[in-house]
């Protein structure tokens, strides 16, 4: 039995390596702060701002941006174009047959992506957190641009100008009698408008936005949860001490 555990744990661990082979590179971690609102109110900007464009969010009205203590009105100035409505969904602005022309495909949805990203490198925020701070220039691609989590990506960098250009730093190591590749770090060729860790805390308020969007009604799920098991646990205590009365006299 313990030699059959064993060897689950270590394909696991196989499965898991290879997931993230298969991936680029490890996933980092993102940051869970779904219950910050000026996280996800500056995550809403940036995602109107630059994922909106080609993007569409189909499953996601505008005015349900108010759970995240936004008003009508700074929707209606802050996050609407000018032919869109507060009740509307969130529309790409791109038309299907450019995008089509210049990607090889229209953009997916991203309403669900933070859900269905998911796999054995982590959780789908972690995939889109450690995707979008990958980024680097490839001549070799169409649009100029490469990704270490999703190699050969058809999409640019739309952040480039907040980032910078940036290069992978590799080290050499020996692994199963091959000489591989091992990212080590990065370079920074031409600074952005950000910081380093400015822009790693702004992808991360994005992503927490994404995360928040994939499943809106997650926080108060997970609140009445916690009182539903509470109040569970209580009635199994006062079920016990009733069963225990009604049986004290039988023999």
């Amino acid at each position: 039995m313990k030699k059959l555990i064993l060897t689950l744990i270590a394909a696991l661990g196989i499965v898991s390596g290879a997931q993230a082979a298969e991936g680029g590179i490890a996933w980092d971690k993102a940051p869970n702060r779904t219950n910050d609102l000026a996280s996800l109110q500056n995550g809403a900007k940036l995602f109107v701002n630059y994922c909106l464009n080609c993007h569409s969010a189909a499953f996601m009205r505008y005015n349900r941006l108010q759970d995240i203590g936004l008003t009508e009105q700074q929707i209606k100035d802050n996050l609407l174009f000018t032919t869109d409505k507060v009740g509307e969904t969130m529309k790409a602005n791109i038309e299907p047959r450019q995008a089509k022309e210049w990607f090889g495909g229209v953009p997916p949805d991203l309403t669900l992506v933070a859900r269905s990203r998911a796999g054995h490198g982590g959780t789908g925020a972690d995939y889109l957190y450690t995707y979008l701070r990958t980024f680097y220039r490839d001549d070799t691609k169409a649009t100029g641009w490469n990704n270490l989590a999703f190699p050969s990506v058809a999409m640019p960098n739309v952040l480039w100008e907040l980032q910078g250009d940036r290069r992978p730093v590799y080290d050499k190591m020996e692994q199963h009698g091959h000489e591989t590749e091992v990212l080590k770090g990065w370079e920074q060729v031409t600074p952005g408008t950000m910081t380093p860790l400015q822009f790693d805390q702004a992808v991360g308020d994005l992503v927490n936005y994404m995360q928040w969007m994939a499943e809106p009604a997650q926080n108060t799920r997970i609140r009445v949860g916690v009182w539903v098991l509470l109040f569970l646990a209580l009635s199994v205590l006062f079920v016990w001490r009733l069963n225990a009365a009604y049986w004290k006299d039988v023999k």
